[in-house]
């Protein structure tokens, strides 16, 4: 199947300053949410009870990550009534502190996620100045204690002709489908991968909407009915603000380069990319590093090419797990352009294409991993990633305005 394209930018076109100088802002797949995600509500539980049981809320639901979906291009939402055999009636009626000084890490706790709301869907339900449509998404993925309930959720919601998208990643999705898919995929995944405390080692509960976890000092874990529940050893999440607890986003440069004539585009590919198939290169941000100092460092390790100037072009959420996709543009420097592959393994092999050849690639040559080469692709020439990679986005950034606004040598 296909990619879509992005029905973005998502800011509408203005005569701003900014705009005049630097063009129209893009936004790009997996980004354009349409919830407000009035972050600061995620420990007000009156509002959480209230999104949580009113009629009109929306849940999506996850089994082993993969959406519930109608198709490939739209997801499918479920009721209340459908998830509380999981939930229960009102998971959020009792206030944080209730719920940490209550814990019992012997039972299994669904993961219940609220995504934001979508003001343009008015449905009835408004707390204070806030109106629309609830979101939420909670993981039906069957373990523990609550295996048994997840089950017949997953059956119930089966039985009406939907089923939940398989595979490592969806990228099908429309675009604002998408951006909800990556929310709620991204934390739904932080929540499963820490289910233990990274300051002692001790189970922790979620709280704050799913958008934080605690390592509660007391546990009813083997106490039986009526007794004091056991207190655990100090940790150090409990004491100031500890980013153990809450959701991380792991920055990654991602880079276009061109030559220093600006004729040229430095491409890679790794031993899991299709015969032809090339990328921009990308790596992780590291610690005591900016971006730019990330993007010329990346670039030397994995190809030996040396970037002077670098310009941040935008950036891209992505959910696989949870990184931040920051894309650039830079320019090798004189004598800085021979390849060198030697420095790691990352890459099998890179290349500096034209950008005629790149050019035709983007027209006859654009497919995802894992999908054959469109019809009109010739076999022995360049391929490149789709419209929703911001690699796709970079590259076309570059051949559209490099051009004209690099001198020549």
């Amino acid at each position: 199947m296909g990619q879509p394209i992005p029905d973005l930018p998502i800011l509408a076109d203005d005569d701003s300053m900014l705009s005049r100088r630097f063009g129209r802002e893009v936004a790009n797949y997996f980004s354009g949410n349409p919830l407000n995600r009035v972050a600061f509500l995620r420990t007000n539980y009156a509002f959480l009870h209230a999104a949580f049981s009113h009629a009109a809320t929306q849940f999506l639901l996850f089994e082993s990550l993969s959406p519930l979906s109608k198709d490939a291009s739209n997801l499918a939402y479920v009721t209340r009534d459908v998830v509380v055999p999981l939930t229960g009636e009102e998971p959020f009626k009792k206030p944080e502190g209730d719920q940490v000084k209550e814990y019992n890490s012997a039972h299994t706790h669904p993961i219940v996620v609220f995504l934001g709301i979508h003001e343009k869907q008015r449905n009835g339900f408004g707390f204070g100045e806030y109106h629309g449509t609830p979101y939420f998404a909670v993981d039906v993925t069957p373990r523990g204690t609550i295996a048994d309930k997840a089950n017949s959720v997953i059956d119930a919601v089966k039985a009406t002709g939907v089923s939940f998208t398989g595979g490592p990643r969806v990228m099908t999705l429309n675009a604002h489908e998408a951006a909800i898919y990556a929310e709620a995929r991204a934390l739904l995944d932080w929540n499963i991968r820490n289910p233990f405390c990274a300051g002692c080692g001790k189970p922790t509960l979620s709280i704050n909407g799913g958008w934080k976890r605690v390592c509660p000092p007391l546990d009813f874990a083997g106490v039986s009915e009526g007794g004091a529940p056991k207190e655990r050893a100090d940790c150090p999440t409990r004491h100031g603000i500890s980013n153990l607890c809450f959701p991380r986003t792991d920055p990654t440069v991602i880079m276009a380069i061109v030559s220093v004539d600006g004729t040229k585009l430095l491409l890679g590919r790794n031993k899991r990319f299709p015969p032809y198939w090339y990328s921009t290169l990308a790596g992780f941000l590291e610690p005591g590093e900016g971006i730019e100092e990330a993007v010329r460092r990346e670039t030397w390790e994995e190809s030996g090419v040396t970037v002077g100037r670098v310009v941040i072009y935008g950036s891209q959420p992505w959910p696989f797990p949870a990184s931040l996709m920051i894309g650039a543009i830079g320019q090798a420097v004189p004598g800085g352009e021979t390849i060198h592959l030697g420095h790691d393994e990352e890459l099998h092999d890179a290349k500096w294409f034209t950008f005629d050849e790149v050019k035709e690639a983007l027209t006859i040559g654009v497919s995802a991993l894992g999908e054959p080469a469109p019809p009109t692709y010739k076999e022995g020439g360049l391929r490149l990633p789709p419209k929703t990679a911001i690699a796709n986005q970079l590259i076309q950034a570059v051949l559209r305005d490099f051009p004209e606004k690099t001198p020549k040598i």
